[in-house]
């Protein structure tokens, strides 16, 4: 059902609209999670590596996918907030034309050069071509990828979090029990794993897509909106692209961290993929529900209403920490109980080094909240150049760290580099946040 956010009680708003948002990323994130597991509990530790070493250039396309949800998202959170109906379609209808052809380039390429980038990222001979058999078969499925989450990103802007919520509840669920079937019972091993992934994120995306369009067709506005449109064009690409950058940025950086994780060998691989999965499942969640204050930005910016925008910062900030506390205790004292989901051997070398990742950086979750918070305001305002610098400046340090602290510290310099890179984005980001940077983002014409 799809909500007017410029009005009513702005935390009672805030909770009701984004812990949808923050519990569909839960489940998107089982996806490569139940992957994990199951690779590394089925198959073998050098299935789980192989796994979670294409994570990290699947995340390249993920950035993608995320970039253009969010460049629609704002976009029509802003005419819908504006109650600017048929420029809304046509921003939508515009989003989906656009994004249908960078899906299109994304696919040859990954398809020309999977291989090349699991080279780049020096992955050890014995996990290569599990690594590469699982990263096609997730390439296969990149158009399901990017429209599943352009309609997530539009419903989020009509002030719909709950209807994507269900669907990606249901999907992620199967998609655990598809993984183990293809597994255990046809014996199909990575492949098994990469297939449940495309079958079970395919139906989702074609649901939800429908059930958008059937939305769509049920509201009613006087002015006509056209299919497509060039300033639609270039409207949402200036939003888009600085969400594309900031997720790249974050992938390539990642990729970069991949290649000298990989230095150290498969066990720390594993170790690594394991925490990881975890840790990414937290900072994805809080990043997605800095996405719905995204969207609750845009809709008052476009109603004018720029107190709420300032409450909404603060109420963001209590909520995400209220979220982020049960998992940092979580993460400190019972590390692992989670770790054993996916590890078997306590005693492994695996098992040691995503204990010491996920202590070293659940602590921060608290500062990395605050950042995704003001960097949303940033971003639903379509303050998008210092949302990015914010973004850049984290992404910088933390890979310039990883290898200036790695090489006198080991692979726990690596680890060390991620809370020094959060807190001085959070610095940035509130800087620019406190210098009212925001209020000069309005994109509407």
């Amino acid at each position: 059902m799809n909500h007017d956010l410029t009005e009513g009680n702005v935390t009672a708003n805030l909770v009701k609209f984004t812990l949808p948002i923050l519990g569909s990323m839960v489940f998107q994130q089982l996806y490569n999670i139940a992957d994990s597991l199951v690779a590394g509990k089925f198959i073998g530790e050098s299935a789980l590596a192989a796994v979670g070493n294409s994570y990290e250039i699947t995340l390249i396309f993920i950035a993608f996918a995320i970039g253009a949800n969010m460049g629609a998202g704002i976009l029509v959170s802003q005419y819908f907030g504006a109650k600017r109906i048929g420029d809304m379609k046509s921003a939508i209808s515009t989003s989906y034309i656009v994004v249908f052809f960078l899906a299109l380039l994304l696919v040859i390429f990954g398809l020309f050069f999977s291989d090349s980038l699991l080279l780049l990222i020096n992955t050890p001979p014995e996990i290569h071509q599990e690594s590469a058999t699982y990263l096609d078969i997730y390439i296969y499925g990149l158009f399901f990828l990017f429209f599943y989450n352009l309609a997530t990103g539009i419903f989020s802007a009509m002030g719909d979090s709950r209807t994507p919520f269900l669907f990606l509840m249901a999907s992620s669920l199967s998609n655990i029990f598809v993984d183990i079937l293809f597994v255990t019972l046809f014996s199909m091993g990575v492949d098994g794993v990469a297939w449940a992934t495309f079958l079970c994120q395919g139906c989702s995306s074609i649901i939800a897509n429908i059930v958008l369009f059937r939305r769509l067709r049920g509201i009613r506005s006087k002015e006509k909106g056209v299919i497509f449109s060039f300033s639609m064009t270039k409207k949402f690409i200036s939003l888009a692209i600085p969400s594309i950058m900031q997720q790249c940025f974050i992938s390539f950086g990642n990729i970069i961290l991949q290649a000298r994780i990989n230095s150290f060998g498969p066990s720390v691989i594993a170790g690594y993929s394991a925490a990881i999965k975890l840790n990414n499942m937290v900072v994805t969640s809080l990043l997605t529900f800095a996405n719905g204050i995204s969207s609750f930005a845009a809709q008052n910016l476009g109603a004018g209403k720029y107190d709420r925008i300032r409450e909404s910062m603060k109420a963001g900030i209590k909520i995400s920490w209220l979220v982020s506390l049960p998992i940092v205790i979580l993460f400190e004292f019972f590390t692992g109980f989670f770790l054993f989901f996916f590890l078997d051997d306590p005693a492994s070398t695996a098992y040691g080094v995503g204990m010491d990742f996920l202590k070293i950086v659940a602590p921060f979750y608290f500062i990395v909240s605050v950042k995704d918070v003001s960097d949303a305001v940033l971003r639903g305002s379509g303050a998008m150049l210092p949302f990015l610098v914010s973004t850049f400046a984290d992404l910088f340090l933390r890979v310039f760290l990883s290898f200036l602290f790695s090489s006198f510290l080991g692979v726990i310099g690596i680890w060390l580099s991620w809370p020094i890179g959060w807190t001085i984005g959070m610095t940035i980001s509130l800087l620019f946040y406190f210098r009212g940077k925001w209020k000069s983002g309005v994109v509407l014409t």
